[in-house]
Order: C-alpha cells, then sequence, then structure tokens
C-alpha cells in the first residue's frame, strides 16, 4: 500500500447541480483539416453519399457528443455564410484571412446541419460580428430556423432543405476582445452590438439562446472589465457568457502543468462574480449562466504552424500530437468543469477532428484515437446525472503557479434514474494513492469497475501506426464493506470508479 491517502465522502443530499449534457460539447472550425479531411472527404473508402467521412463519424459518436460549435472560432469573423449555401458548383473560393488557407465553401450551413444528424449532434452556430453586423445576423436566423414563407426561409427551401433546422444555440461572435480577430472591438462597441444582434434575432425566433463572447482568456488585460462591460449592455438579452482557455507543457515542468486547471477553476470563479456583479447592479432575478465553449491542451503544433504554406485548402494546422500527460490534463479539465455545473452549462473541446483533437485522420486513409479522446469519452458516456459536492481530502503539493495542488483532482456525478454513480479522480502524485471512499449514505452501493489510463512514458502518444499505445484497462475494484471502499490509484493515471446503487 503506498504511503499517499486521500479521501472522498459522498452524499446524494449534497448536490451542485444535473448536468448540462451540452458540458460535453465540442467544435468544428473551417480551420486545417477539420472540415476538409476531417469530417468530409468524399474520395475515402467510407465517405457517404453527402462525402462524409462514416468512421470519422463513428468515433464521434462513441464521445458522446450533444452540441458542436462552428463555424468558428476567429474563421467566423470574416465568413459570409451566404457563400457556403445553394449549389456548390456556384460557391465562390475565399481567402480566409483569419487562418491564412483558401476556403473552397464545398462544406457550408446545410451541409454541416446534416453531419451533425449524422452524428447525433446538435449544431451551436457562431455568427459574425467582425465584419458584418445585425442585417446578416437577422438573415441567417431566417434562413435557419424560419418555417417559410418568407425571403431567407424560401431561399432555404429552394436550397433543397424543406424544414427548418431548429438550431437552438447561436454565439454572438468570437473573441472580439482579440487584436488578432478580424473586426476585434472594445468592450463598449462589442456590448452595444451584441445587445442590438440579439434582440433581433430573438424578434426572428423568441425560442433560441444565446452567447455573448466573454474574454478569450483570462491572461487578457481587459480580463474581467470586459465582460462587466460587455454584460451592463447585453444582460437582458443574453443567456451565456464564453470563456475560452488552451494550456501547454512549455518548459516540461510536469507537476506545474498538471496543475493548470487550479487556473481555470479560478478564471470561471471570477467570470462567476463579475456577472452576479452585474445581475445585483441591475437588480435582476436572471442567472448568467457560462458557456466554455473553447478548452484544450494546445502547444506542441505552434513551431510547424509556423512553416505552413498560405493559401491551402486544409493545409496541415494545429494537428497536436497528445500525450499521456495531456489525457490526465484534459480529465482534470473536465472535472473541473462538472465542479462548476450549477453555471457552466456548455463547454466546447476545441477542436473535434485533426485540430487540437481526440480524433486524427490520414486524408484517404486510417483514423485513431489520440490520449485525450478517453476521458473525454469516459465522462460523456458515464458522467450524466447530478454532480455532488464532495471535497477531496488529499496532501498537497506547491509548483512554480500553484499552491496548495492537490495530489487527487475527483468529481463524483450520480445518475439516479439509471441507479449508477461514478467518480472520476486523476492521480497527479507520482506514485501509487489510496483512495478512501465513504459510501454510507450510499448503503446499496456495490462495485463494479474501475478503469484506468495511464503509461509508464508521459510522453506517449497513439500514432496511425501505434494506435493503441495509450488506452484504458480494466484494474480489479474491491467490494464496497461496511459503507467503505478502496481504491488504488496507479500513479499519474486517470481513473474512472463506477459503481451500481
Amino acid at each position: 500500500m503506498s504511503n499517499l491517502q486521500a479521501r472522498l465522502t459522498l452524499d446524494p443530499a449534497y448536490r451542485i447541480a444535473e448536468t448540462d449534457p451540452r458540458i460535453y460539447g465540442s467544435f468544428i472550425e473551417h480551420l486545417g483539416r477539420a472540415v476538409y479531411g476531417g469530417i468530409y472527404d468524399p474520395a475515402h473508402p467510407s465517405a457517404d453519399e453527402d462525402g462524409f467521412r462514416a468512421d470519422v463519424i463513428e468515433l464521434v459518436k462513441e464521445l458522446n457528443v450533444p452540441i458542436v460549435r462552428y463555424p468558428g472560432g476567429n474563421f467566423v469573423s470574416g465568413y459570409r455564410w451566404e457563400d457556403g449555401v445553394g449549389p456548390v458548383s456556384e460557391r465562390p473560393a475565399r481567402l480566409d484571412l483569419a487562418w491564412h488557407s483558401l476556403e473552397p465553401n464545398r462544406v457550408g450551413l446545410n451541409e454541416f446541419a446534416r453531419w451533425a444528424q449524422k452524428a447525433h449532434s446538435e449544431v451551436m452556430m457562431a455568427i459574425n460580428l467582425g465584419t458584418r453586423g445585425i442585417e446578416a445576423a437577422k438573415n441567417i436566423v431566417e434562413y435557419c430556423n424560419h418555417p417559410g414563407g418568407s425571403y431567407w426561409s424560401d431561399l432555404r427551401r429552394q436550397h433543397g432543405v424543406p424544414n427548418p433546422h431548429k438550431i437552438r444555440v447561436w454565439c454572438l461572435g468570437n473573441e472580439m476582445d482579440g487584436p488578432w480577430q478580424i473586426g476585434h472591438k472594445t468592450a463598449e462597441e462589442y456590448g452595444r452590438l451584441a445587445q442590438e444582434a440579439a434582440k433581433v434575432m430573438r424578434w426572428v425566433d423568441p425560442t433560441i439562446e444565446l452567447v455573448a463572447c466573454g474574454s478569450s482568456h483570462s491572461k487578457m488585460p481587459t480580463f474581467p472589465d470586459w465582460e462587466r462591460v460587455v454584460l451592463e449592455h447585453a444582460y437582458d438579452e443574453v443567456d451565456y457568457l464564453s470563456l475560452h482557455s488552451y494550456y501547454g507543457n512549455r518548459d516540461g515542468d510536469l507537476a506545474n502543468y498538471l496543475a493548470c486547471s487550479l487556473d481555470m477553476d479560478a478564471f470561471i470563479r471570477t467570470v462567476v462574480a463579475t456577472c452576479d456583479f452585474v445581475r445585483a447592479k441591475k437588480r435582476s432575478k436572471k442567472t448568467m449562466y457560462l458557456s466554455f465553449d473553447e478548452w484544450n491542451v494546445w502547444f506542441h503544433s505552434n513551431e510547424a504552424d509556423k512553416r505552413v504554406e498560405p493559401w491551402q485548402v486544409g493545409p496541415p494546422l494545429l494537428e497536436d500530437v497528445y500525450t499521456m500527460e495531456d489525457a490526465l490534463v484534459v480529465g482534470c479539465l473536465l472535472i473541473t468543469l462538472l465542479k462548476h455545473a450549477d453555471r457552466v452549462r456548455m463547454a466546447c473541446l476545441a477542436q473535434l477532428v485533426n485540430v487540437i483533437a481526440p480524433i486524427m485522420t490520414e486524408n484517404g486513409g486510417a483514423s485513431w484515437r489520440q490520449t485525450i479522446f478517453y476521458p473525454f469519452a469516459h465522462a460523456s458516456n458515464w458522467a450524466r446525472g447530478t454532480v455532488l459536492y464532495a471535497p477531496v481530502e488529499s496532501p498537497k503539493y506547491d509548483s512554480k503557479d500553484f499552491t496548495d495542488v492537490p495530489y487527487v483532482e475527483a468529481v463524483p456525478v450520480w445518475n439516479e434514474a439509471d441507479g449508477r454513480l461514478v467518480i472520476l479522480a486523476v492521480n497527479r502524485a507520482e506514485q501509487p494513492l489510496t483512495l478512501q471512499v465513504d459510501l454510507r449514505a450510499f448503503p446499496q452501493a456495490r462495485s463494479e469497475e474501475h478503469v484506468v489510463l495511464t503509461h509508464p512514458d508521459m510522453k506517449a502518444v497513439n500514432t496511425k501506426e501505434r494506435p493503441n499505445q495509450v488506452i484504458p484497462v480494466k484494474h480489479s475494484l474491491d467490494e464496497v464493506g461496511d459503507g467503505k471502499l478502496q481504491v488504488i490509484l496507479p500513479a499519474l493515471s486517470w481513473n474512472v470508479i463506477r459503481l451500481a446503487v
């Protein structure tokens, strides 16, 4: 038995919130090979009648992704959605200034809606508030969601889509606080535009949900004043505020890297506090929820991206190859999102295929699961239900940027309807750790399985040649005795402890 021990006490009376399934969303941007060569590859042996890769769709179904943000990302701030509808042969090719690529518009709004349906997902549509504004925002909602009898809805019908798409969630631009963004705005400029666009979009379809841009990351010089100013304008018109954050182990400091979910936690807490300040200032009874619609590890491909030739269709951009340690970080980030399920209702792992993604493909060839595929799939498929409030009693360590980092990061999710209880846990320690779970408040609990993802080499990766180098395995799990369960978490491991209750 290891020297390190941690303790978790579970009680169904102590609840954070029900998970919104959309916390397990993802993201497809017209960037790199996400679309062309990723989800869409008409020459591929598995391609269907629409040119979509069936092997990729099956992997997306494995991840059980309920909503996918589209079409960007930075791309959307220069995008004319009208270029991607109507006869494909008549669509223009455009220079995409965000990623210095050529956009042929072979895949557009209607094609992506069909793909999402095949992948058992909904579309989270982002609109261009960079180079465009209220008029285009109004028109795209009418095109997508109005039944018929108006110019834009009848145009959709002429394009072979008789029934409205009924897209529910709409993002009001992307990262508008960022100087890198086409049409970058001040908080005042964006807040007013978002307010007016939201108002008119909801006049077209009162059933939609709207997401305003928060800060692009917590290190922005305008954070969190950006959130305050934007919400002082748009609070009454929008339902969610977005957050974006990416992490990477640039200096090779594993202990510090594994602690980065504490940064995500602090980011969420600050945004919640800012939202609640504006709520109090406005004397509002409405709660502002959060959409963490870009999060992941992203740093491996930074140097390679500088060498990619511009103005290609589907160039190899942002193709991070993920390691075992990246999978542990993704696991910690998932746990952090779940711990804030009372306010974080939606989140999007950015992205889904090829571009900083859990799924990788070869053009015309194989597809495989990256290391980060597994914690996401485990959480999405098994951690749906009520998130329980259960602080971990764990030994802690300090790192370069963080203090009091618990060796164990964990969250329990209870699915009362299915009679299942799952504990997601990451052991950050470089030695095994014993987790004592107090289940006396679940007297019928019995052990089902313990799934572990780990590897002796934290730099181990999955590739086309070795797609199963890092895969989950089942470990033995003791029976529950006297309301107690003891679980050995291997060194540097992602763990799923599944119980029947």
